[in-house]
């Protein structure tokens, strides 16, 4: 979406303070996204390349960082990340509007900006239902020299997943070697819609086994979760070691390792 508005052009001394909802009028934001653009963002990264992970309650800053290069140069830029079928239908925000910092090498090369801003992420306030997991969009912007404005309402992308907790209980304790080991657990996440932790139910959690003395956990067979993302197998008793459940996320989940639980056997 490429924007002029009729406003005197932002210098970056002035920081992004400056680029408040006065300097962006309502009618500038509603520009015709269709324009042709002379910004490009490139390298744009959210949270180091990582998935934003989040429980119920949990607060992190979140980084998007990214270059923005115009032949006419870079006066500021910004960003945010958006969830929903296209801005007009955001069901869902990270990050203020517009917000971000840019450092303009002036003398060396005017035309790019390096830029980065932090989010502070507050999944009790930000989240408020499930369907919010899965894929969110960067939106990019600058202003340029000439005080041309650029916006690209998907420069990148992240991943927003829900919390996943996984718990193991191996038993009998002590054990006859060569005795029926039963290895019960269960798999929940983050309920964003309810406010709590809920079962997890048809996903592949691997069963696995350290040898007292080794730090090497090797997977001795995979089950499903039930009802209510229970867990169940058995397996035999063949020396003292530890047992823990492993789960490998998904697309919406967020990886789980339950702490291993040491079965003596005698």
């Amino acid at each position: 979406m490429r924007i002029r508005p009729a406003v005197a052009a932002v210098s970056l001394a002035t920081g992004l303070a400056a680029l408040s909802a006065s300097v962006l009028p309502t009618a500038a934001q509603a520009a015709d996204r269709s324009a042709a653009s002379d910004t490009v963002f490139s390298n744009v990264v959210v949270n180091g390349g990582k998935d934003i992970v989040l429980g119920l309650t949990t607060k992190k800053t979140v980084t998007i960082t990214w270059t923005a290069t115009d032949p006419d140069g870079v006066v500021a830029s910004w960003a945010y990340l958006w969830h929903g079928p296209n801005t007009d239908d955001e069901d869902g925000t990270l990050g203020a509007y517009p917000a971000g910092t840019c450092e303009v090498p002036a003398i060396a090369d005017p035309t790019t900006a390096d830029c980065q801003v932090s989010i502070a992420v507050d999944a009790a306030r930000d989240l408020d239902h499930n369907g919010l997991a899965g894929r969110w969009n960067v939106l990019a912007g600058a202003q340029d020299r000439t005080d041309d404005w650029t916006e690209i309402d998907v420069a990148g992308t992240a991943s927003v997943k829900r919390l996943g907790k996984v718990t193991v209980n191996a038993s009998p304790e002590p054990v006859k070697k060569g005795r029926t080991i039963t290895v019960t657990g269960r798999l929940t996440r983050a309920n964003w819609s309810s406010g709590s932790y809920t079962g997890y139910q048809g996903q592949a959690v691997k069963l696995q086994f350290r040898k007292k003395g080794s730090s090497t956990y090797t997977t001795l067979k995979t089950v499903t979760s039930g009802s209510s993302g229970a867990l169940r197998t058995t397996t035999k008793a063949k020396a003292d070691g530890y047992f823990r459940y492993v789960f490998a996320g998904t697309a919406t989940t967020g990886p789980a390792t339950a702490a291993g639980d040491f079965v003596d056997v005698r």
